[in-house]
């Protein structure tokens, strides 16, 4: 098959897979077809697998493909599938996976397939969590549980040994020689890839990045899309799951913390809304992840505008190729802030 299927079709080309691929799955069949609430990263489906023999009951799994339209330019559905594989013994709470298929043959583009975590919901990316959903429903306390559990999963993240787990093939080698220099030069070709124009400030951003370069004292696995809405919590607000590692490579551990900083900003004042009772303050996130990993944060700043510039890859893609109007306005504003701070800010 080389004709991309659309969503609705998926569902009786995917049963012939699992009934292929599955264990005592010859009589499978596929239910409660439904696209994933949020993202648009990928194409994710989530679903049902019922008759599968020995196993009581219906299966919940994920379904996920390239989206017709990349976010970013290098986007990799292996690479996401082997960052999940090599941490599933690590005590980070990936889903479980089941296969991938990079031969477009079988259902007209690459795929995997993982296992649904049950029980779990995530705060709200679209309405913002400050105005809607589990994150304004919660009491103050469980938000600060739920903003603990992420910069708890995240230092627990950081903390391992990324050779160990054969994670070297991360590195962004083509794009220069150490991290940060990298990280910048990937974004300056992903953004101008992303648009025709770009706005003065982002371009004024990566010039500032550029002359601003650092050498990290620790280069870890990154998660790259570190925020709430990427987390999965219990009715106790436990940590249940931490999704999406689309983005996920070696750099500056500290661009994960800026990224969380940013994206509550995006849910919050960016808007005019107040940061809700039992959200932490900056500088206490800040004082949490130093705690949690025994290292002191230098650069937030330099990563917040990283971060920032990270932002409007997407947000100008979604604009010129989706026709959503646009939205770079929020990284642009983010930046203005940032490049006119004399120093790093901690509070």
């Amino acid at each position: 098959m080389t004709d991309r299927p659309t969503p609705d079709h998926l569902p009786p080309l995917l049963e012939k897979a699992i009934r292929r691929r599955m264990p005592r799955a010859d009589r499978a069949t596929v239910t409660g077809w439904q696209r994933a609430e949020q993202g648009f990263a990928s194409d994710t489906y989530l679903f049902t697998v019922e008759g599968v023999d020995g196993v009581d009951g219906p299966i919940g799994l994920v379904f996920r493909r390239p989206p017709e339209v990349p976010l970013f330019p290098d986007y990799d559905l292996r690479r996401q599938f082997v960052v999940m594989k090599r941490l599933a013994p690590t005590g980070i709470p990936v889903p479980t996976l089941r296969w991938i298929e990079t031969d477009p043959a079988e259902l007209g583009s690459p795929y995997l397939l993982m296992d649904r975590i049950e029980g779990g919901r995530t705060p709200s990316d679209v309405p913002p969590y400050h105005e809607a959903g589990m994150y304004l429903e919660a009491r103050p306390a469980d938000r600060t549980r739920m903003w603990w559990g992420c910069v708890d999963t995240m230092a627990q993240l950081h903390l391992l040994d990324p050779a160990a787990l054969r994670l070297d093939f991360l590195r962004l080698n083509r794009f220069g020689s150490d991290p940060v220099e990298q990280s910048v030069n990937y974004l300056d070709w992903a953004v101008h890839w992303a648009a025709p124009q770009i706005p003065d400030t982002i371009e004024r951003a990566i010039t500032w990045l550029r002359e601003n370069r650092y050498e990290p004292e620790h280069v870890t696995l990154c998660w790259g899309d570190s925020r709430l809405s990427n987390m999965l919590y219990d009715n106790d607000y436990a940590v249940l799951g931490a999704l999406d590692w689309e983005v996920g490579h070696l750099g500056d551990h500290e661009s994960d913390l800026a990224w969380l900083l940013l994206t509550d900003w995006v849910s919050s004042e960016f808007l005019g809304k107040p940061r809700l009772p039992g959200t932490p303050s900056r500088a206490e996130a800040i004082a949490r992840y130093e705690a949690a990993t025994g290292w002191p944060v230098r650069n937030l700043r330099y990563n917040e505008i990283l971060g920032a510039v990270l932002l409007s890859v997407a947000l100008l893609r979604i604009s010129t190729y989706l026709g959503m109007g646009d939205l770079s306005a929020v990284a642009v504003a983010r930046l203005e802030l940032l490049l006119g701070e004399g120093s790093e800010t901690r509070s």
